[in-house]
């Protein structure tokens, strides 16, 4: 079968039938979000462990790249707070160069992920994994913006680990500089209180407005310089820098590689599920390959001009769904503005204070710490919030890494028991009721069941799980039969384990004199059996079409081991 590339960016098909009514539209949207992006682009920069101008780059070359090539008419890419922790972990560990190898690295995964068409299989990632690391990041990036919140005086290095930095944090309380944490909390109270004055201005964009421009005054004509601002901790430039190249080694890379895995699956799963959330409120479709796609070309490329991971940005995107922004064009346009603003705006970004940026993470930490949905899923079965707050907890405690890699694997495991106890064996001895059973001809028919003979019937899937209870079972009979009937009617599919126990099972009960006719046996299931050359251990002959024909092949088989 031929493999086609499934990449097809929405902004072509949405020019096909542009006029100047949806221009407008995706004109003022992509204005709105360019606005919108502002505070946050430079807050996760900073958060991020990189220059303010990196985490604005990030937005208007990524988010540039993710509406031209992308498979969402109003995703909006850019930097975003779930990366905060991972990139400045690799930061720390690996320096800028480090980062960079990453991310192109989860770019190539990316993009390989949309060209083999995985872009539904990211769907399938256990919703409880999803809210435990979200939960988790939200809670890491909380604590990274104590020392700035409460204006702490400490000189060495902060801890990386998360137990770490409150262990200092408490031994350094007593330094809380008053007007950084009057300055950090006016900002969240002003995040907070904008919504309710107007939904059109963003509540970061007035806290850093307003909180500035105090701070400004503060400082110049107040006498007060203890607050700590952008520009006494970073020069800014504001330009876009000429792509630079990095040196690839096979150790780096391979000491990279799980981290860059990271980037790429967390990049996927919030993109898509970004992607979703937007289809849901617009009536669109989504393609996902094309996501991942330019979700990667955009994670290759803004690495060569000093940026972080790009991802699509729930928040942002929902700001240009309802502000009318309808095709790619206004995710164009926002990244247009930011390059307006990183140009020829981002000097007064030098007097913006770093507690009010502490504030403006304070809140997205709060956003994104899913708490309610937490809350609300206290009822569901424990093995879901088992792998909810093991993911959450290795995520605080360790890194998104481990997280991830430990909730798929207790999710499988979860799932495999409840696949196990889905499945049923019985035993039938004396006959079976066929009503409502679609083998049987007639109502209230009843198959009689020979001395000698035995009736398994498996009700669910036939994998490694369910030899074990075949095992209990049969050693639980009393007198040996002479066949065995394993009706498989009801089984959807087999595994190469099941096929090797099936096959065990057979050979076993041979060696007891035992013949074994399987009956009912599906297609699929069938084909998979013939594949494997059980026919050749059990006999065709004993692979019948139902029960009715398996059982008159047992009577034979009885009456001929008798005579």
């Amino acid at each position: 079968m031929k493999h086609t590339i499934d990449f097809h960016p929405k902004l072509f098909s949405a020019l096909k039938n542009y006029d100047r009514r949806k221009f407008t539209a995706d004109l003022m949207a992509g204005i709105i979000v360019g606005i919108v992006a502002l505070p946050l682009a430079i807050a996760f920069g900073i958060a991020s462990g990189v220059s303010p101008e990196k985490g604005l780059i990030t937005a208007i070359i990524g988010g540039f790249i993710v509406s031209f090539l992308g498979g969402n008419n109003v995703q909006i890419g850019g930097p975003t707070g779930a990366f905060i922790v991972i990139v400045a972990g690799i930061i720390s560990q690996y320096g800028i160069e480090g980062l960079a190898i990453a991310t192109v690295m989860a770019g190539v995964i990316l993009v390989l992920l949309g060209l083999f068409k995985l872009g539904v299989v990211i769907k399938f990632i256990p919703y409880p994994i999803i809210v435990g690391f979200t939960a988790g990041i939200a809670l890491t990036i909380f604590s990274t913006q104590i020392k700035d919140l409460f204006g702490l005086r400490i000189d060495s290095a902060l801890p990386e680990d998360f137990l770490g930095k409150w262990a200092v944090y408490f031994q350094n309380f007593d330094t809380t500089n008053l007007w950084a944490l009057g300055i950090g909390l006016v900002s969240i109270l002003i995040i907070l209180l904008t919504p309710k004055v107007s939904r059109k201005v963003p509540g970061s964009l007035a806290a850093i407005i307003l909180v500035t421009v105090a701070s400004y005054f503060l400082k110049r004509y107040g006498g007060i310089d203890t607050i700590e601002t952008i520009g006494d901790r970073y020069s800014i430039n504001p330009t876009i820098p000429a792509p630079s190249g990095f040196s690839f080694n096979l150790e780096t890379i391979r000491g990279l590689l799980p981290p860059a895995f990271t980037i790429a699956m967390l990049g996927a799963i919030e993109s898509l599920l970004s992607a979703t959330v937007a289809d849901g409120v617009t009536g669109d479709r989504h393609n996902s390959n094309t996501e991942l796609i330019a979700q990667g070309a955009a994670n290759i490329v803004v690495p060569f001009f000093g940026g972080i991971p790009v991802t699509g940005a729930i928040a942002r995107t929902m700001t240009n769904i309802n502000n009318g922004g309808r095709t790619p064009v206004a995710g164009i346009v926002h990244a247009v503005v930011l390059l307006l603003i990183l140009l020829f705006l981002s000097p007064l970004t030098r007097h913006i204070p770093m507690a009010c940026l502490a504030g403006v993470l304070v809140i997205v930490s709060y956003n994104m710490s899913e708490w309610r949905t937490i809350r609300g899923m206290m009822k569901n079965p424990k093995a879901d919030l088992a792998v909810l707050f093991t993911t959450l907890l290795l995520t605080v405690i360790f890194d998104l890494t481990i997280a991830i890699a430990a909730g798929l694997l207790m999710a499988v495991v979860m799932f495999m028991r409840r696949i196990m106890e889905s499945t049923n064996i019985s035993v039938i001895h004396d006959q079976i009721d066929m009503t409502a059973d679609a083998e049987s001809n007639h109502r209230d028919d009843k198959v009689q069941v020979a001395k000698g003979i035995e009736v398994y019937e498996i009700d669910g899937p036939f994998f490694f799980g369910i030899a074990s209870k075949f095992d209990d079972i049969m050693h639980t009979m009393g007198e040996k039969a002479q066949v065995r009937i394993i009706r498989m009617r009801k089984v959807p599919f087999i595994d190469s384990t099941g096929l090797h126990n099936l096959t065990n099972l057979i050979e076993a009960s041979r060696k007891e004199g035992i013949e074994v006719i399987l009956s009912g046996v599906n297609p699929s299931v069938r084909e998979t059996l013939l594949k494997a050359g059980l026919d050749r251990i059990v006999g065709k002959e004993n692979i019948c079409a139902n029960i009715h024909l398996a059982v008159e092949r047992a009577e034979w088989l009885v009456n001929a081991q008798t005579k």
